[in-house]
């Protein structure tokens, strides 16, 4: 039944619609009312129509329905046909964009602008950091707006086009702006000071390019060519005083240029920038991350061909659709692949289509990247390299734990992959740029990506047994904690001494403090070294400098930086660190990091618990001569922490014997020795270092060790090491005889100093009074530590009477019954 009645009002609806195009379309049918009642009276009075008259009222109802379907199907194949040429044709019908202009207009001030000036002031500052004018010395930015005017989209239409597979929309860019705010401070060169520069005024015009790709996961854009840009500049000395622009010559202009080559550069065609449009926002920050780059093969290549010239040994003949190719078998080939600083070179391989299989362990400091690589010729008998040809990848982290990578295609066209999680194998098959022959296979694996706030994205896939490089966690931003950085060891690391030695030490900078490793005779040399920095806000890195010691002066041999964002408190992180501005070399590095309440406190578990480091320094043998008369004077200068010992300097000898016995409070510090050659007039030469290992010996043994020195070609240092640790029952009554004592005498102390101020108030004496309060502080001091201290101690005396106690009831029958009984 209720079938039934849905038909029957689906024929009412059709027989309502059909009706009502009737009267639409025959606008004097209501007319026809009053004629059909006059026949009827015809009819019923004078003569009969019955016969003809209802016949020709079918007919024309009939011929009227036909014409209403026959109009339906031509309005749904036109509806059908115009979704069909939207979709294949090339280019679509010019379109007007007044709706887009007016959203944005809407949207512009409370979304797009806050969003749009923080991304961009990232982008600003770091530009800044690296391009500056010569008349500018420092530049820091204050303030960055876009304003309350959108850029103005399609003024005059819009239109799709397709090239190949790949669908383009094509619209005009006008932005045109007098109320954007970006506020620089400009340390400037004499004899003007510092300086306010403002860009109150920004003028961009040109046409953009939108690319759809991954199936509408990602948009990219770009300008066809480089846009019109103009900006408006004022310069002031601070407040709201306001100098002509031609108060700093050249600034506006490099202003101008600043931006026309950062848009060149990374967004006019074939360059294109990335916007993802991810399913889900985990609103984390990616500020760094490892990548693993793997230079496959390559193909149809020749060294003339890569060149845009005609090749004789190297050609395609298309003859009916069958392509040949001829293998060029004298090109030797190898592939550069760069990513900022970062560069490793593939070995060199023969012929037109060479393989290579070679990976790399390249870091990113950025959520983005990108990743070039550049072919090389080499010369038979020959040391010069020529280069060939370049492609590129650009990267991206998207915020739902995925990367985006694409690059440019055959013909101008897109190449894109993505990878929804870390340590999923991308690879790509790019065409080598401005060139007509050649193709690179490549493979990409992000091994991990690091965030700001703390947490890390990365999953069980191993290439190598190199651990992570970046930390995770809650990063503390000022701070209340130490970072603690050990260089254990380095592995392939070049040398540029002819004689093929290699003498390679590392320094470390972090903020203003500076670090420096011993010096190791190894291309893969073995350091263990500890070094302690306070943490630093901001996102500063760690800087890593490697050098090789030469006579005539130390040679650069690499240097790396870390970040340091994101460290967990506890975690100890290994990292290996490949080595950026050379082609090899990688250095392993540990980091942890500590706050300062529990620094202390396992400092100050270890001055009571472990004892102290007693180190006898007993005889060297085979020093180096570091005097003419081929002697030495040599002495030991110990360094523990921040404490610095010395021993007596035994004369003309290259077999000292010294016996001195030198103690340190044990709180787990590097143990260096120095052995120095002593100088009257001249400063001291270093004639050798090495490092005590004490930590694992056992507390009471001492370890009797002849250590070679290193730095040097010779010599050995003869030392005793022993952790003591006394019992804590002996110590707890000494220690506890003198606090008593001292804590008196403190309070003696404090008493005298209160009459002294005393009397210098009633006295009227001013200069008098600031003695007494400095001593009083002082011994407020002392007294706090000592107030600890007993507190420790009475704790300690506690725990010892309640042992005491559990003793004597375990020990007493009667006592343990009644327990039980009870």
């Amino acid at each position: 039944m209720s079938g039934r009645k849905k038909r029957a009002l689906v024929k009412v609806d059709e027989v309502v619609d059909f009706f009502g195009n009737i009267l639409m379309e025959k606008p004097y049918l209501p007319l026809l009312i009053p004629l059909i009642l006059i026949l009827w009276a015809i009819e019923k009075w004078f003569f009969s129509f019955s016969n003809w008259v209802l016949l020709v009222l079918a007919v024309w109802a009939t011929v009227q329905y036909c014409n209403y379907q026959r109009r339906m199907v031509v309005e749904d194949l036109n509806k059908k046909w115009k979704r069909v040429v939207l979709s294949t044709s090339p280019i679509t019908p010019l379109e007007h964009c007044e709706w887009l202009n007016k959203l944005l207009m809407e949207i512009w001030s409370n979304f797009m602008n806050p969003k749009l000036s923080l991304r961009f002031q990232s982008i600003v500052e770091k530009r800044l950091k690296h391009r500056k004018s010569r008349l500018i010395e420092k530049v820091e930015l204050l303030e960055f707006s876009l304003g309350s005017t959108p850029p103005s989209l399609g003024l005059h239409g819009t239109r799709w086009v397709t090239s190949g597979d790949q669908r383009v929309m094509r619209l005009g860019f006008d932005w045109d702006t007098t109320d954007i705010s970006i506020m620089l401070l400009a340390k400037v060169a004499k004899p003007f000071g510092t300086a306010k520069i403002v860009i109150n005024s920004l003028h961009i015009k040109g046409d953009l390019l939108l690319m759809p790709i991954l199936d509408g996961k990602a948009i990219l854009y770009s300008f066809i060519s480089t846009p019109e840009v103009r900006i408006t500049v004022a310069f002031g000395s601070g407040g709201s005083q306001s100098l002509p622009a031609t108060e700093l010559p050249g600034v506006s202009s490099w202003l101008v240029k600043l931006l026309t080559d950062t848009l060149a550069k990374t967004m006019v065609e074939p360059r294109r920038q990335c916007f993802s449009l991810p399913a889900v926002d985990l609103r984390k920050k990616a500020v760094g991350g490892i990548i693993y780059v793997t230079v496959i093969s390559a193909s149809k290549l020749s060294s003339s061909s890569s060149r845009g010239s005609p090749s004789r040994r190297q050609s395609s003949l298309d003859i009916d659709g069958l392509q040949e190719h001829f293998e060029d078998k004298d090109l030797q080939t190898f592939v550069e692949v760069e990513l900022g600083e970062l560069t490793r070179r593939t070995d060199v391989r023969p012929g037109s289509s060479p393989r290579w299989d070679s990976t790399f362990n390249m870091v990113l400091h950025d959520n983005t990247g990108i990743v070039r690589f550049h072919l090389y010729k080499r010369t038979p008998g020959s040391v010069k390299y020529d280069y060939l040809a370049s492609c590129e990848i650009k990267m991206r982290y998207d915020t739902d734990d995925s990367t985006t990578f694409w690059a440019i295609g055959r013909d101008f066209g897109v190449v894109a992959r993505h990878s929804e999680f870390c340590g999923k194998e991308v690879e790509m098959v790019l065409p080598f740029e401005g060139v007509n022959a050649g193709e690179l296979a490549i493979r990409l694996v992000v091994k991990e990506w690091q965030f700001s706030g703390g947490s890390l994205s990365f999953n069980n896939f191993r290439v190598s047994s190199q651990p992570s490089l970046n930390g995770s966690s809650n990063f503390q931003s000022n701070t209340g904690r130490k970072i603690n950085v050990t260089v254990v060891e380095g592995k392939d690391l070049i040398t540029k001494d002819k004689s093929g030695k290699c003498n390679p030490y590392v320094k470390l900078q972090y903020g203003k403090v500076n670090q420096k490793t011993k010096t190791a005779h190894s291309f893969n040399p073995t350091w263990n070294q500890k070094f302690e920095f306070d943490e630093i806000g901001g996102g500063e890195y760690l800087k890593i400098k490697c050098y090789s010691e030469e006579l005539f002066g130390d040679d650069s041999i690499g240097s790396a930086r870390i970040s340091l964002e994101g460290l967990a408190e506890g975690l100890l992180r290994d990292v290996w660190v490949p080595l950026e501005k050379v082609n090899s070399g990688e250095l392993r590095i540990q980091i942890e990091a500590v706050s300062i309440n529990d620094y202390e406190g396992s400092r100050g578990s270890a001055y009571r618990e472990n004892g102290w480091i007693e180190l006898v320094l007993i005889e060297a043998r085979d020093l180096v001569a570091a005097d003419l008369r081929g002697t030495s004077d040599p002495y030991v200068r110990v360094q523990y922490g921040n404490l610095k010992k010395r021993t007596k300097v035994m004369y003309r000898t290259l077999n000292p014997q010294w016996h001195q016995t030198l103690e340190f409070p044990d709180d787990g510090s590097t143990l260096e020795l120095h052995v120095k050659d002593h100088n009257a007039l001249l400063p001291t030469s270093s004639i050798g270092d090495c490092v005590v290992e004490y930590q694992r010996l056992p507390p009471n043994e001492m370890a009797d060790k002849w250590i070679p020195l290193q730095g040097v070609k010779r010599g050995e240092i003869h030392v005793q090491v022993t952790r003591k640790v006394p019992e804590l029952e002996k110590r707890h009554s000494l220690d506890h005889e003198s606090s008593l004592t001292k804590a008196h005498q403190i309070s003696s102390q404090m008493k005298q100093m209160m009459i002294k101020l005393q009397t210098s108030i009633e006295d009227s004496n001013l200069e008098g009074i600031s003695t007494p309060l400095s001593e009083l502080e002082t011994l407020q001091d002392m007294q706090e530590e000592y107030m600890v201290q007993l507190e420790t101690e009475q704790m300690l005396l506690l725990n010892k009477i309640k042992e005491l106690g559990q003793e004597i009831f375990n020990s007493s029958p009667s006592l343990s019954r009644r327990s039980s009984g009870s």
